[in-house]
């Protein structure tokens, strides 16, 4: 069984920085990409960034500039380092792993139970 667990969320002004942070546990042979989306009240869930397992990242327009993404491979952790937040950018925020390979051989996708990121005007 595979997990994966945000960390990180809360309330903070706009301008302001979070850190968000999630971990993936359990019978983990390889992870290939792993990415940020969000979901924000009445919208659907939208890709913020995400990164494979060399390195390359991509973003959603609305981030650009703003949001970092980056990932410990040894860890199995990625992180998401938010600046000069803006209101727009209250969400739930979710963690996935599309493609994860377990140590008996089954490959699937992942989800975390997300975090909520409050951004006050």
């Amino acid at each position: 069984q595979v997990q994966l667990v945000e960390y990180g969320g809360g309330l903070v002004q706009a301008g302001g920085s979070l850190r968000l942070s999630c971990v993936a546990s359990g019978n983990i042979y390889s992870i290939d990409a792993m990415g940020w989306y969000r979901q924000a009240p009445g919208k659907q869930r939208e890709l913020v960034a995400d990164i494979n397992s060399g390195g390359n990242t991509n973003y959603a327009d609305s981030v650009k500039g703003r949001f970092t993404i980056s990932r410990d491979n040894a860890k199995n952790t990625v992180y998401l380092r938010m600046n000069s937040l803006k209101p727009e950018d209250t969400a739930v925020y979710y963690c996935n792993a599309p493609w994860v390979v377990t140590t008996n051989g089954r490959a699937m996708a992942y989800w975390g139970k997300g975090t909520l990121v409050t951004v006050s005007s």
